[in-house]
């Protein structure tokens, strides 16, 4: 039956689409009108040319300096963190369902690592807006360890949509980055997916950052 439940799951992430296309260049920089951006200009940056979203190549990647976007396999292999120099994890999908990864602060006690975990699940009507500040300030944190040596690493099951949320929110909320350019940025170095409800909540962000005036690249 759980096996069932992931391939459901699993086709659901993938929104019905396939992994097989090449994928697309993504722009360094995207020549936007105005800040209201809709769900379907995110979804451009998403899919390739026949419109296909792609499975990500390997279990993580540096996504920005210092930032690493991954899956589960490698957030519970210890001994790969610390080789990559991992100093913090930031687990996007804390839980002890089977969509979600069971580990906590215990789990990397005798590492060094530094822990914190978020219980967002994967599906368009869940808020994970409330938990964009939190993410975006340890990661902000992480990266300052040390003097600046700090590598963190964020992940939930698959490194493919809560995950890179999150990150992308930290890109806007710290490096004023505005959506386009924060997912661009993102998707460029890995393949991602985050549901149609998290790209909306990006959007709302969006629209709030930029009335704010925070942006650099207005």
């Amino acid at each position: 039956m759980r096996l069932l439940e992931a391939f459901v799951q699993l086709s659901l992430d993938m929104k019905n689409k396939h992994s097989q296309h090449p994928q697309k260049s993504v722009p360094d920089q995207v020549d936007v009108p105005s800040f209201d951006v809709s769900l379907q200009q995110l979804n451009d940056l998403l899919t390739d040319e026949s419109g296909f979203y792609n499975w990500p190549t390997k279990h993580f990647h540096e996504v920005y300096p210092r930032i690493y976007v991954g899956n589960a396999f490698v957030a519970t292999n210890t001994m790969r963190l610390k080789r990559l120099g991992i100093t913090h994890v930031l687990n996007a999908a804390e839980g002890n369902s089977f969509m979600h990864v069971n580990t906590n602060s215990e789990f990397y006690s005798d590492t060094g690592i530094t822990y914190h975990g978020v219980p967002a699940s994967d599906t368009d009507h869940f808020d994970i807006s409330i938990y964009f500040e939190e993410a975006a300030e340890f990661i902000e944190k992480a990266l300052a360890y040390k003097n600046g040596k700090g590598k963190v690493y964020v992940h939930c099951r698959e490194g493919y949509s809560r995950s890179p949320t999150l990150v992308i929110a930290y890109l806007m909320l710290r490096q004023k980055m505005d959506v386009h350019s924060a997912l661009a940025m993102v998707r460029r170095k890995r393949e991602i997916g985050p549901n149609d409800g998290f790209l909306r909540q990006l959007c709302g962000l969006n629209l709030r950052l930029a009335a704010e005036g925070n942006f650099l690249n207005k």
